[in-house]
């Protein structure tokens, strides 16, 4: 492996990561966080019916699947593994809800959609190995809608890791951490405000009752007779060379995110700016003004009469959180 800048990695076409593997269950899984921080999703984002949600990657589509089923969204998805897309679609159709959701086929750093088309963004574990995490995140922000909610769900760095360390980590996740400084910086050089931070790793919460690891052993997720399936199926992809050297990893890197804490989960979320919004006040403030300079009728005894009123104040009202 040979790691760039940002801890990626050249990917090794014969060694599945740990999201591969998960990907190869036959019972749809959620994400870490589970139900829990989907709906706290919707609460941030004040989901409604109608809205156009877009979730990145798809997967099989079980975040999209809640998201529809509770909140009566329109819901879209990308997804970059063809085995998955496919997948993803049969289990659509087998629900009887691929009318309302739609998925296609892409890359997250290449979004195939328009810009500024959706009221609800959401980047789950979304940023993998094999993508630029800039490019990613501006894609996010371009087919948002001016002024809606950009949701990032991802792991973090709790503490300093190497660029060595991160390229291992990285590649066995399947997914890229970064520190939750990095995230903001990404996010609002591509053009998100207001930004806000939820720690979904460490400790209970109101809104998350029980702790849940950001990464939940191989292990500890599915019965043995589960395992057997996906290392079966994992072997035909890559071959047994392939399966046993992520098992092996998997050993070694169990002990450094127990042991060692480095590794988190946090929701990061963001509104995409609205330039035209901003326009707009400046535009009320500059009438405002010119029409009270061009006032040149009144007495001074109608200024007395106006002073301490509040009238014209809602103009500046426009575009305040």
């Amino acid at each position: 492996m040979h790691p760039d800048t940002n801890g990626a990695t050249r990917v090794e076409a014969s060694v599945p990561s740990l999201l591969d593997l998960m990907h190869l269950s036959r019972r749809p899984i959620l994400s870490p966080g589970g139900v829990d921080l989907l709906r706290q999703i919707a609460l941030l984002t004040e989901m409604k019916e109608g809205d156009e949600v877009l979730v990145v990657p798809a997967g099989l589509a079980v975040t999209l699947e809640y998201f529809v089923s509770e909140h009566d969204v329109v819901g879209s998805g990308v997804e970059g593994d063809p085995s998955l897309f496919e997948r993803a679609g049969k289990r659509l159709h087998s629900l009887g809800i691929l009318e309302r959701v739609h998925i296609q086929l892409g890359q997250m750093d290449s979004l195939p959609f328009k810009d500024g088309i959706f009221d609800v963004v959401v980047a789950e574990l979304g940023f993998p190995s094999r993508a630029a995490p800039e490019k990613s995140a501006n894609e996010l922000v371009r087919v948002a809608k001016p002024g809606s909610n950009v949701v990032v769900v991802q792991p973090v760095w709790k503490a300093p890791v190497c660029s060595e360390r991160r390229a291992v980590l990285s590649q066995y996740l399947g997914c890229r951490p970064l520190t939750v400084v990095e995230w903001k910086r990404l996010l609002r050089e591509a053009g998100l405000e207001h930004l806000y931070v939820q720690n979904w790793s460490e400790e209970e919460t109101a809104f998350r009752p029980q702790i849940r690891k950001p990464f939940p052993d191989f292990t500890e997720l599915f019965s043995l007779t589960e395992k057997f399936g996906i290392l079966r199926r994992a072997r035909h992809r890559w071959g047994w060379a392939g399966v046993w050297t992520v098992l092996a990893r998997e050993r070694q890197i169990h002990k450094i995110l127990t042991k060692e804490r480095i590794l988190g989960l946090d929701l990061v979320k963001g509104m995409k700016k609205d330039d035209q919004a901003v326009v707009r006040v400046a535009k009320s403030k500059s009438t405002l003004s010119v029409g009270k300079s061009e006032d040149l009728g009144h007495s001074p005894e109608d200024d007395n009469a106006g002073e301490g009123q509040v009238t014209g104040l809602p103009l500046f009202d426009d575009g305040r959180p």
